[in-house]
């Protein structure tokens, strides 16, 4: 997304993020054949972050077009920003059950881009506020607590 659309002071870092959504694809190319191989693996976690990221895109019904990574040069970083019309999305996707804490590149992005909402999607069970304006988003609730923009 171009900063300047986006009317912000600080310098973007354009650089795409490629996530692999087919996560069998992914534990193929890895050599991942068993759930307890994936638990030790190093990248159970971008794992876990693809196919979080495309239930999330999925639910949202969000175009390609609509879906950035946002990094600031100064290293904020937003794992998934949504652009649909007048609305920003953020979404941060943390693989811990109980997220608790805010980060200071969630709260960087949420007041750089002006979000409408930025939630912390995880594996836990619940979803529950975390702050005014952040949430932490279970990816088990997806359908019943996110609605398609």
């Amino acid at each position: 997304m171009e900063g300047s659309r986006l009317s912000l002071g600080k310098r973007q870092v354009k650089a795409p993020k490629v996530y692999v959504s087919d996560s069998g694809l992914l534990h193929a190319l890895l050599g991942v054949e068993t759930a307890e191989e994936l638990d030790v693996h190093p990248q159970v976690g971008a794992s876990w972050e693809g196919f979080a990221i495309d239930r999330v895109i999925d639910r949202l019904g969000a175009r390609p077009d609509q879906c950035h990574f946002w990094r600031t040069q100064a290293g904020a970083e937003l794992d998934l920003l949504v652009v649909a019309g007048r609305r920003r999305y953020g979404f941060e996707f943390k693989r811990t059950d109980t997220p608790s804490s805010l980060t200071r590149s969630m709260h960087v992005a949420a007041a750089d881009l002006h979000l409408d909402r930025l939630d912390v999607v995880h594996p836990g069970r619940e979803t529950y506020e975390l702050r005014k304006g952040f949430r932490a988003l279970s990816l088990r609730r997806v359908l019943e607590d996110l609605d398609p923009i």
